[in-house]
């Protein structure tokens, strides 16, 4: 248990659906709180190979450093275990889908909730190697989807819950649009090649 003199920003406890009040992640709002709430783990397993109960990871950041005690009262309050202080707001988002543990189950990062406008986003720079794999995936992603438009791609990524991808497009979008209209003009070519020589 932290000692009660920890102070920290941000903090994560679990839920466990069947000791929580039923409208616990109104409660949870109520408090005015940045929060994200993972997925239902209900398809983890012990060391043991034993399932493990199902529950909730939940991350909550204060807009200062906050001591143990106020914490603890909170997940007191909504009848769960003691809070943990989080070093990495990004990590524990991370593993909300176990995203890098690729032998756990895989959690759906759609299912992910957030409450009182927090956003991933505000807690992480993503590294060079990160965004590299991401446009890597973004631009095999306009091929296999035909994308000839730069508008297309972003309004498919608006729609999407990718908020990485759309970051990474929307503050590269020298690299996309002169990707997407060389694409689009090499098309043209080859068709315009293929109609002369009928």
């Amino acid at each position: 248990m932290p000692g009660q003199n920890v102070k920290k920003r941000n903090w994560t406890f679990l839920v466990y659906p069947e000791s929580a009040p039923a409208d616990w992640v109104k409660k949870l709002q109520e408090t005015g709180l940045q929060a994200a709430i993972s997925p239902l783990h209900d398809k983890d397993i012990d060391p043991d190979g034993q399932p493990k109960k199902a529950h909730f990871h939940v991350i909550v950041c204060y807009s200062g450093p906050t001591s143990y005690n106020v914490v603890l009262s909170l997940t007191q309050s909504l009848g769960q275990p003691i809070p943990k202080p989080l070093e990495q707001v990004r990590g524990m988002y991370r593993y909300f889908t176990h995203m890098d543990n690729p032998d756990k189950f895989q959690y759906n990062a759609a299912d992910i909730s957030t409450l009182n406008g927090f956003n991933i986003m505000d807690f992480v720079d993503m590294t060079r190697s990160e965004v590299l794999k991401i446009k890597l995936d973004l631009q095999a992603f306009i091929r296999s989807s035909n994308i000839t438009e730069y508008a297309d791609l972003m309004d498919n990524l608006q729609d999407g819950s990718n908020m990485d991808w759309y970051d990474v497009a929307s503050s590269n979008t020298f690299f996309f649009e002169k990707y997407i209209s060389s694409r689009r003009n090499k098309a043209k070519a080859i068709s315009e090649k293929e109609k002369n020589q009928k």
